[in-house]
């Protein structure tokens, strides 16, 4: 059950009408630094700058995000999906998707409310998703026209708990939390031979073959002689 605050129970109580507004922000790797970087877009009609977490995050609006698919709360883990539509005529989108990788980028989805007179945020606003880019195929429009768009298909956060054992503990995935390369050798574990406590054998090395000089016969001493 959603909770809300004093602001927003007053509000609703004054039956003066709601707008309820969309925020997306993905952080992805920046495929020229390497580094993850976070874009914010939104339905409004403005950038509008939101304090979410006691962090502020600039979101992109003049119809930047499209729409999303409608939620369904549901009880368990089982990973679900959404599409997150965008427009690929934002200059901001593009670089989005051109500039990072989106593959398994963290999205986070948050609902604010405003007034539609003001048009201004009546509280903070609510996170209603949480997970991962599962997909984000490009679709372009024909020529002439400008109606292309990035569909983000998002699959919920219990997407995690799919992640095989290699995944989970390999170097690649542990060197992203904060630099851990606990798991640089992890490939050749038990590839390696390691000595405790006792000596570690080495080949011994082969004695060269004797070659006879040339025009003697064989070393070895005849046996005897026939009468």
């Amino acid at each position: 059950m959603r909770s809300y605050d004093s602001v927003e129970i007053a509000h609703l109580q004054a039956r003066s009408g709601i707008r309820a507004r969309l925020l997306v922000w993905i952080s992805a790797k920046n495929l020229t630094t390497g580094l993850v970087e976070a874009a914010g877009f939104w339905n409004g009609d403005d950038d509008e700058v939101f304090m979410i977490g006691g962090v502020a995050r600039t979101y992109h609006g003049a119809g930047g995000l499209l729409g999303m698919d409608d939620l369904q709360a549901e009880v368990g883990v089982m990973v679900r999906t959404i599409d997150v539509w965008l427009a690929t005529a934002a200059p901001e989108v593009i670089n989005a998707v051109r500039g990072y990788d989106l593959r398994l980028a963290a999205v986070e989805i948050h609902r604010v409310l405003t007034d539609p007179l003001t048009h201004r945020p009546i509280a903070a606003p609510h996170r209603i998703w949480k997970g991962q880019v599962d997909g984000a195929p490009l679709v372009t429009p024909p020529l002439g026209e400008d109606s292309g768009r990035v569909t983000l298909t998002v699959a919920s956060a219990a997407i995690a708990l799919t992640r095989t054992l290699s995944g989970k503990y390999s170097d690649a995935s542990m060197s992203r939390v904060g630099g851990d390369r606990m798991f640089r050798y992890a490939d050749v574990s038990g590839k390696v031979p390691v000595y405790w406590g006792e000596k570690r054998y080495q080949a011994a090395a082969a004695a060269p073959a004797s070659t006879p000089p040339a025009g003697h016969g064989p070393t070895t001493p005849a046996l005897g002689h026939g009468r």
